[in-house]
């Protein structure tokens, strides 16, 4: 890590113990202070609920670049989270523009769309912007989600759709998803087309358009990881993106492509138990390392060549 960059690592505190981090993210932070990073706690509640959210950020002091490792933030609270933060000196090192990208589908989709399932989207939740993207995607299998998540583990009510020419059929999963969802809908509704794929995700982490860790889904954390992944269709589209940190979840299609399932803010993605703190770490300093140390991966199939597969 060059030492002229003071790097931040901001992660949200312990409901209970203010001063201390939340203990879902406590490991990370502790191997992050081992491996020369700086940690400070922010409450993630006081920027959820709006209200004073400059109270959330009164424990950063100092000036630096900072990374975000914490619990999910809608686009505009992440904004609102990088201004305060701006005010004392610290820059988050994914801006809003780029967090709002990775995090809503429809900022990423176009780049990847040779490689994830077909998809459509309205703004909002009006019934006929929904009947329209429903109609624009055609007949068939979908699976219905918003701009930042889907309803999976409500599967056969509110995620996926069997027939998307049934209309009346289909606006109740829509319906029953907006119920489920709430105030925690965002954006609009997303419709995909469905493909049929193996049981078990993957989840890549990508930093500065390179994959530095593979490891199983946060889902399925047990499952094995396959030895050969094939990320050379995917990796010059997610660099292509130009984010700076992101996981790329995999599944594998039953035609034995791997296709992109979901690309998020690694900020806000969740570490299985299955890749450790210590190399979570290592891949968020890598993005802070001289130029040669980056060249040292293999951009070309977008795998780091000296982390192996969790």
């Amino acid at each position: 890590m060059r030492q002229d960059v003071r790097v931040i690592l901001l992660v949200p505190a312990n409901p209970l113990r203010p001063r201390q981090p939340d203990e879902h993210f406590a490991a990370e932070a502790q191997a992050a202070r081992a491996a020369g990073f700086e940690v400070a706690v922010v409450d993630h509640d006081a920027l959820a609920r709006g209200g004073d959210a400059r109270r959330a950020v009164t424990s950063v002091s100092g000036s630096g670049t900072a990374v975000y490792r914490g619990w999910m933030l809608r686009s505009e609270q992440y904004a609102t989270f990088a201004e305060l933060l701006a005010e004392r000196g610290v820059v988050l090192r994914t801006d809003a523009e780029q967090y709002r990208r990775a995090h809503e589908l429809p900022g990423w989709y176009a780049a990847l769309a040779a490689v994830t399932p077909p998809s459509v989207w309205t703004t909002g939740s009006d019934r006929a912007d929904f009947d329209r993207a429903r109609v624009e995607l055609g007949a068939g299998p979908a699976v219905l989600r918003d701009y930042s998540k889907s309803m999976k583990h409500y599967w056969d009510e509110a995620a996926f759709i069997p027939h998307l020419e049934d209309g009346a059929a289909a606006w109740s999963v829509a319906s029953r998803f907006l119920e489920l969802r709430e105030d925690d809908f965002v954006g609009g509704f997303v419709l995909r087309r469905f493909e049929r794929f193996a049981p078990a995700e993957v989840r890549t982490w990508w930093v500065d358009g390179v994959c530095v860790l593979v490891g199983p889904h946060p889902d399925s954390p047990n499952d094995s990881v396959p030895v050969e992944i094939d990320l050379a269709p995917v990796a010059p589209l997610v660099a292509g993106l130009g984010l700076p940190f992101v996981t790329v979840d995999l599944a594998l299609r039953t035609d034995g492509v791997w296709r992109v399932v979901e690309l998020g803010d690694g900020q806000v993605s969740d570490r299985p138990a299955a890749i450790e703190p210590e190399k979570m770490i290592s891949a968020l300093l890598a993005a802070f390392s001289p130029a040669d140390e980056q060249m040292a991966r293999d951009p070309a199939r977008g795998q780091p060549a000296d982390v192996p597969p969790a």
